[in-house]
């Protein structure tokens, strides 16, 4: 079936054909190492998972990069004016009581990028093909841009450091159809050397600390990062930048401003996704409103990792979906009673190809996960199962075993007295031992004179 995504660059589901046939260069914007990620930067990575997949599951051999940001991101970097704030590499090392060098920005980096990479593997997310640069491995990269830049004219030294002229650029904001006038006119500008309200940050001098250039010391933009390990790794053009909502108007549209003008070449990216923001009682999580939630949370309320996976997929990427404990232990029910059946199913069943079908069609229409949720609940076989966890990855299969294996000797004769206590009719012990079975982590389902014992989800934590 024919692959659908919605593109930022033209707003409406384009059919997807890469630049070149059968392959696919893709790029992910990355975290900034500086802290642990929350349930809502993890999210975006279960959707680029997801995309990679399908890609996968179309026969698409695929190429992605993940960067890791660990300078140069200004905590006003997705305002109006992107030259303002602290570094939020500077804040995590003050925060974590560390001297402000260059060697302990990449300690620091380093340390939060394994945490980092430990959750998204928590949460299935395969990375074993994927490269994942440090921005700091390619600052002469990000310095060569910046000279062609400023030979093409398309940038100008300031006392500040070196600007993209926006002015140079007539499609900038096209991305999303930004309204540059009213950008203009309602930022809030603090740097006045700026030729244009827009204009933004190639290299911004410092004096103190950073990498030596030709400008003086200092380190480069955020957005000059992107754009040049892209081009270094994957090339001038590629088929698929993914990001989130926020970087539309500052930072997707620099990154296309500077690339496009620096290679000559249109488009800098044929197709452009962006994931919604993951929500918590209907606001945005933030770490300053406290509403944050991080991987280990989910031990601390017996939810699977997975369990969370399961929930995300049940809203589609563009959607902004509402996080709540209730929500999360309601798709943790409904995900254990998929894993819980599937050692019961036969290997094959004819009905499920129309189901398959559907499945295939949802996932080929902007990659539609919740009518692929509501098909794997309806098919009848592990052959089924299969294939469609092949896009999903939840792991449905190596769960069902897990379940099943390793149950205490303790447990496995409270189930025998159980099992004996109903053959008699003797409910009130029945129950007392089912009580007693159910608080260690298990599962009961009763069958005419016998039940069936497995773990619950949680207790695989």
């Amino acid at each position: 079936m024919t692959l659908y995504l919605h593109n930022t660059l033209t707003n409406k589901k384009d059919e997807f054909e890469p630049i070149k046939s059968g392959a696919v260069k893709m790029y992910h914007c990355g975290p900034t190492v500086y802290d642990k990620q929350h349930i809502g930067n993890l999210s975006m990575f279960v959707f680029t998972d997801i995309l990679r997949r399908v890609l996968e599951y179309k026969n698409f051999e695929v190429k992605q990069v993940i960067n890791f940001t660990d300078f140069g991101h200004l905590s006003g970097d997705n305002d109006g004016d992107a030259d303002q704030g602290e570094d939020r590499m500077t804040k995590g090392l003050k925060r974590e009581g560390m001297a402000l060098t260059l060697a302990n920005m990449r300690i620091l980096a380093e340390k939060y990028a394994n945490i980092f990479l430990e959750d998204i593997a928590t949460l299935n997310t395969e990375t074993e093909n994927t490269i994942f640069p440090y921005a700091s491995d390619y600052i002469s990269d990000q310095i060569k841009m910046i000279q062609i830049l400023l030979e093409k004219e398309f940038a100008y030294i300031g006392k500040n450091g070196v600007y993209f002229d926006t002015n140079k650029f007539p499609d900038y904001g096209k991305l999303g159809n930004i309204n540059i006038k009213g950008l203009k006119e309602g930022a809030r500008i603090e740097n006045t050397e700026k030729h244009n309200m827009t204009d933004f940050i190639l290299w911004k001098i410092d004096g103190h600390i950073g990498w030596e250039s030709p400008w003086g010391l200092g380190f480069p933009g955020w957005h000059i990062e992107c754009s040049a390990m892209i081009i270094k790794l994957l090339g001038e053009q590629i088929d698929i930048h993914t990001g989130g909502i926020e970087h539309i108007p500052v930072h997707h549209n620099n990154e296309i401003a500077q690339s496009e003008s620096a290679t000559g070449k249109k488009p800098f990216s044929k197709f452009w996704l962006h994931r919604a923001h993951l929500k918590m009682d209907d606001a945005k999580i933030s770490k300053s409103a406290g509403t944050v939630v991080y991987m280990n949370d989910f031990i601390k309320h017996h939810i699977h990792p997975l369990s969370f996976r399961y929930w995300l997929l049940t809203s589609h990427y563009r959607t902004p979906a509402n996080f709540t404990w209730e929500a999360v232990n309601g798709a943790q029910n409904a995900f254990e009673k998929i894993v819980g059946t599937y050692s019961k199913l036969p290997d094959s069943d004819t009905t499920d190809e129309e189901i398959l079908n559907r499945f295939e069609e949802a996932i080929s229409d902007d990659l539609n996960t919740p009518i692929a949720i509501a098909s794997l609940q309806e098919v009848k076989s592990k052959l089924a199962i299969q294939k469609m966890d092949e896009v999903l990855g939840l792991n449905i299969a190596k769960l069902a075993k897990e379940i099943q294996e390793n149950i205490l000797e303790e447990i496995l004769e409270m189930k025998k007295d159980r099992d004996l206590a109903r053959q008699e009719k003797n409910w009130q012990k029945s129950d007392e031992l089912r009580e007693e079975i159910e608080k260690g982590g298990y599962v009961l389902e009763d069958q005419a004179n016998t039940s069936i014992l497995r773990k619950n989800l949680s207790s695989l934590i």
